[in-house]
């Protein structure tokens, strides 16, 4: 089919790519000029694993082309997918300015029958009034439906679930629609990950309900973790016992610094205002949403009963993004650990193989030594701060470690290592719930 994607941030670039290796043919569009242009010479904005493959092969077999024109993209398209940001705004309400946009944009180049599918993730409701622009601004009274496609991409790991989701969900309205999803889906759709197919404002729903579940767990395990610290507990056995527990499952249990990125933090408070605005008062989630940003703040206090005196101590930083497999530091832990690393007057000597040079445009080298390796990263160091878990933390030389520190301490907020071999290789540590 024809299809074009309305916005290349992270959810319209993999949708696009991944569509076009489907075998579709795909118009990218973005307003950025040099973002599309960078992209026609294939240089990616954004590290995901997998997806410069992807990229080169189909535009190299033209199904995938970049464009600064959505008009002539609408035009030329059966299918349209808005996949544009939706910012937190005033109130931590979903900004969705640019949504409507591209409904407006949508309705003023509909010159046949489209379905126009919103990918971005927005507040229940948001549908029925892209719809009411569309009716509004078109021109005359060419048909068209709209449909709830909501995105579950895990940065990281955004190729694979795409191409092998565990279910795709579709809020329409009628028989047309479904069909022409039903064929742009057909071929990553199997029986044991199926396409759902909902009312529309279930499916929106359904998207900001999975990702404050997870992140539900995330902070519940984060509080349990706090009272294994004070009783002697592992938390690492707890959610393996807790895990075990069919009803329950091993995902998303693992105790840490806190969630970030995109979508959590963003997705949980937009949940709670939507609620608000429906008289509910989510009092569950405005408690995660606590949990989590008080989390962040938790690893300076462990540090200073290593390090008591941050002032002019040099503390290594091994990990900066929110998570691993990913360049992305938007509402990262790590931010919040720096600023306060900063304020105390530390020197901060900081690795991550992906997410240094967003990093960079947050705490400029002035403020930060960014080390080329993480053995770099401990040189003279009073103290190593693990915060996010590249799995290629996990096999370095630990004497070699030890032997650049200057102190050999270690606060692991992800519990990448064991405890007790830590404590045999000489090293003071503290984890998270151990």
């Amino acid at each position: 089919m024809k299809i074009a994607v309305v916005g290349t941030g992270y959810v319209g670039l993999v949708t696009g790519v991944c569509m076009a290796e489907l075998g579709n043919e795909v118009a990218c569009v973005d307003i950025d000029a040099a973002k599309i242009a960078n992209l026609q010479k294939g240089i990616l904005p954004i590290y995901e694993p997998g997806l410069k493959e992807l990229l080169d092969r189909n535009i190299a077999e033209s199904r995938l082309a970049f464009t600064t024109d959505t008009a002539t993209a609408i035009r030329i398209s059966e299918v349209v997918f808005s996949a544009v940001g939706t910012p937190e705004g005033a109130g931590h309400k979903a900004d969705l300015t640019a949504v409507f946009q591209v409904a407006r944009t949508f309705a003023e180049n509909l010159n046949g029958y489209k379905v126009f599918v919103t990918k971005s993730t927005v507040p229940v409701g948001t549908n029925a009034r892209v719809k009411e622009i569309i009716l509004k601004n078109r021109k005359d009274s060419q048909d068209f439906d709209v449909v709830s496609n909501p995105e579950f991409l895990r940065e990281g790991e955004a190729v694979n679930d795409f191409l092998i989701p565990d279910r795709i969900v579709i809020g329409c309205e009628n028989g047309r629609a479904k069909a022409i999803m039903e064929h742009i889906y057909k071929g990553i759709a199997r029986t044991d990950h199926p396409i759902l197919f909902t009312d529309i404002s279930s499916a929106e729903i359904i998207k900001y309900a999975a990702n404050a579940m997870l992140a539900t767990r995330i902070s519940f395990m984060n509080e349990v973790a706090k009272l294994c610290e004070k009783t002697g507990a592992d938390i690492k056995l707890v959610a393996q016992g807790m895990g075990m527990d069919k009803r329950i499952g091993s995902r998303f249990l693992q105790a840490g610094i806190g969630y970030g990125g995109s979508c959590f933090p963003k997705d949980v408070k937009a949940f709670i205002a939507t609620a608000a605005e429906h008289g509910i008062p989510f009092k569950i989630l405005t408690t995660v949403d606590e949990v989590n940003e008080l989390q962040k703040q938790s690893v300076l206090p462990k540090l200073k009963q290593l390090v008591p005196h941050l002032q002019g101590a040099s503390i290594a930083l091994w990990g900066l993004a929110f998570k691993p497999k990913t360049d992305d530091m938007r509402e990262a832990p790590a931010i919040v650990i720096i600023r306060q690393l900063l304020q105390e007057g530390a020197h901060i000597r900081a690795f991550d193989p992906e997410a240094a040079a967003n990093t960079k445009r947050i705490f400029p080298s002035t403020q930060i030594h960014y080390a080329k390796d993480p053995y770099d990263a401990c040189h003279g160091a009073d103290a190593i701060i693990i915060i996010t878990e590249w799995n290629e933390f996990r096999a370095l030389d630990l004497a070699k470690v030890k032997s650049l520190l200057r102190q050999p301490n270690i606060i692991d907020g992800r519990n990448v290592f064991d405890p007790a071999d830590m404590k045999k290789a000489g090293f003071r540590y503290i984890g998270v719930g151990r």
